[in-house]
């Protein structure tokens, strides 16, 4: 198994995926350790200095103002954890909850923290033992960073709260000694510190910008067996249309068309004496389309790369002064997120117009209608487009941004507020939505090239083909189709068809 060391600068979205998903180990670097140690004599001389330090000394937020004494400061910190456990709703799948965990641990060991390098220890301490905090869905804003969700977080780390550990839902405390670990007691700053950050949205996003590229690829292999299944033609792919419009997306997209469609006997065989000049818009530019949705999720991940080892919390450290800012604000993270939506609903819509050509024996070449050699007694995969339009449909009602949608909080003390996780819910539902229409198109592909046999597809093509037929078998008399789309759908939040 592997081990992902964290430094609190050089965290990788492929880290986040291979400790939130495959399970691999997280330790601490002994230089990042030392310097975490150094920054927090600096937050500790502060605690002890006369002068009124925001979150070290003082209230939190609109009670700024109200000065805490000395013997009260742990009292302060831990009072902040509690009060801040609102969250909602169900509970996050542990694979989100195990990336923010990492995200937080990797954030805590900046030197702008200020707080005890053992915080990020104890987490990694946790992901090792397989302890992961229950943490509500909703109830975050994204403005002081994620408040709720890092506080369930951080509840668990004092032993309180519930865990899931085991494959069971048991108290925090009661998993931390079986597991040998100590629960933390939150020293000055370190409770603020620990939930003033975006990790929650962020971690979110990191795993759909993964997800996100992978589809992305698997929609090629879907455009490209839909193509060849409707004898499209591969010209608008060529190379010298769109150097001239240079999109990175699109060049692409372009790119993986053409190696997915070469050595074509179904294009050989349609080559002269075809009647169409041109095919419709959703064959003809798919590398227009998917290659604005690729320059969406490169944006998307550009953002990500940067938040994943940015100081997010508040006060920041920077040699001997300590400096009150913004930076948990969760903006370009909901930003990024609301963009991710639209480009992964415009992806899904593509693919439903082409499932609708695939099935329509207006729109077919000559395929039979809804791809069974039986219409009429048998419905085929007539259904099929009224289910992949009815996620399409939902997902175009998603794409509302919640990044605008700022309600003011915390007695207007703030009063711009992102509402990062309500944009990372959307997009998640989006996502998956996306993969199920993707997954029905392959199926849909599939059948058609079935009909044009022996002719055989691109290379690229036959080898998307032999995947889907390993999971699902030709349609020869109607069945339940639920079963096939979400197994193909299953495979495709595994990894790319392509």
């Amino acid at each position: 198994m592997s081990e992902v060391v964290l430094d609190g600068h050089s965290l990788t979205v492929e880290d986040v995926v291979a400790v939130a998903r495959n399970g691999a180990r997280v330790s601490v670097a002994a230089e990042a350790r030392e310097r975490a140690l150094r920054a927090r004599e600096i937050v500790e001389k502060a605690a002890a200095g006369a002068e009124a330090v925001y979150g070290i000394n003082t209230g939190f937020g609109k009670l700024a103002h109200v000065r805490i004494a000395p013997d009260q400061l742990r009292q302060l910190q831990r009072n902040l954890i509690l009060s801040h456990c609102v969250g909602v709703g169900a509970p996050l799948p542990v694979p989100i909850v195990r990336a923010i965990m990492l995200l937080r641990a990797n954030v805590l060991l900046k030197e702008t923290s200020g707080v005890r390098p053992l915080l990020a220890e104890r987490l990694a301490d946790l992901l090792n033992a397989g302890i992961h905090p229950v943490v509500p869905e909703q109830g975050s804003v994204g403005a002081s960073g994620d408040l709720a969700p890092l506080s369930h977080v951080a509840l668990a780390l004092m032993g309180e709260g519930e865990v899931e550990f085991k494959s069971r839902r048991v108290g925090a405390r009661a998993a931390l000694e079986e597991a040998g670990i100590s629960p933390v007691e939150y020293e000055v700053k370190e409770g603020l510190a620990f939930i003033n950050g975006t990790q929650a949205q962020t971690a979110i996003l990191a795993l759909l910008v993964h997800d996100s590229e992978n589809l992305w690829r698997s929609a090629h292999g879907a455009a490209a067996m839909s193509l060849e299944a409707l004898r499209g033609t591969p010209v608008p792919f060529d190379e010298r249309i769109h150097r001239v419009r240079p999109h990175p997306g699109q060049l692409a997209s372009a790119a993986l068309m053409r190696e997915l469609l070469a050595d074509s006997e179904i294009r050989e065989s349609h080559r002269v004496g075809d009647p169409r000049v041109q095919d419709a818009y959703s064959l003809r530019c798919i590398p227009q389309v998917l290659g604005s949705v690729r320059d969406a999720i490169d944006f998307a991940r550009r953002t990500l790369e940067i938040e994943l080892n940015a100081a997010t919390d508040n006060p920041l450290v920077f040699g001997e002064e300590l400096l009150s800012g913004g930076n948990f604000h969760g903006q370009p993270v909901a930003l990024a997120l609301d963009l991710l939506t639209i480009a992964l609903t415009t992806l899904a819509g593509i693919a439903e117009r082409r499932i609708e050509a695939l099935l329509n024996p207006d729109l077919s070449q000559g395929l039979p209608a809804f791809l069974t050699p039986h219409a009429g007694l048998q419905s085929g995969f007539m259904m099929i487009q009224v289910m992949a339009a009815s996620l399409v449909a939902e997902c175009r009602t998603l794409c509302a941004p919640a990044s605008v949608q700022s309600i003011p909080t915390d007695a207007n003390q703030e009063d711009v507020v992102p509402m990062g996780m309500a944009a990372a819910v959307k997009a998640r539902r989006v996502l998956a939505n996306a993969q199920r229409v993707v997954a029905a198109e392959l199926i849909c592909g599939a059948q058609g090239l079935e009909f044009l046999k022996p002719l055989k597809p691109g290379r690229g093509v036959q080898q998307v083909y032999e995947r889907v037929r390993r999971l699902v078998s030709p349609l020869i008399e109607d069945r339940p189709l639920t079963d096939d789309v979400e197994r193909v759908a299953q495979q495709l939040a595994v990894e790319a068809i392509v």
